[in-house]
């Protein structure tokens, strides 16, 4: 019995923790006003037929706060990676000077910026959402236990908590990022 105990709290934790971080891999993708490499992981390139990461094919860097520097390995590769931008849909417009393209991250517009933010609260309420459901599932493996209902109560107590930690770590993780996005 107490194993299942520690295998439904463990379980519960676990996917909570997973909705945390998928929430942290969403707003990566969420750009607050400077140039990050992330901003063009999305992109794939046509690489001999075949669609390929763009980090894959080249050197992806920052050289500053505003710019994006791809260095393809191969030259030839140069129209496919503006292509594979364009084909991204990321708002960009890639130049080439005939060894890398270069992308220059305009800033953000005050309308953008709160696009962007209204963006990072559906994602994160998305994870608190997820959160819920890992509760629920929870509570429902609790009520099937062969346990006292004063042990039942007290399982969902604790279930309870966790949720209400989660749920704060994804508060914090929004106000963070709205904070980021909203920095001029």
């Amino acid at each position: 019995m107490e194993e299942e105990i520690k295998f439904i709290l463990d379980s519960t934790k676990e996917a909570m923790t997973a909705a945390v971080k998928h929430l942290e891999k969403k707003l990566i993708n969420i750009r607050a006003g400077k140039a990050s490499t992330t901003m063009v992981g999305s992109v794939m390139v046509e690489y001999y037929g075949t669609p390929t990461p763009l980090t894959q094919v080249a050197n992806v860097s920052t050289p500053d706060g505003m710019t994006i520097s791809i260095q393809p390995w191969e030259k030839g590769l140069i129209p496919d990676i503006e292509k594979g931008i364009h084909q991204a849909n990321l708002g960009f417009n890639p130049m080439n000077n005939g060894e890398s393209v270069i992308i220059n991250v305009p800033p953000l517009t005050e309308e953008r910026r709160r696009e962007l933010a209204k963006q990072a609260k559906a994602e994160a309420e998305e994870a608190k959402i997820g959160v819920r459901n890992d509760r629920k599932s929870a509570n429902s493996d609790i009520k099937e236990l062969d346990v006292s209902d004063d042990m039942k109560k007290n399982l969902e107590i604790d279930v309870q908590t966790m949720t209400d930690t989660f749920v704060t770590k994804i508060d914090e993780i929004l106000a963070n990022k709205e904070k980021e996005i909203m920095t001029v």
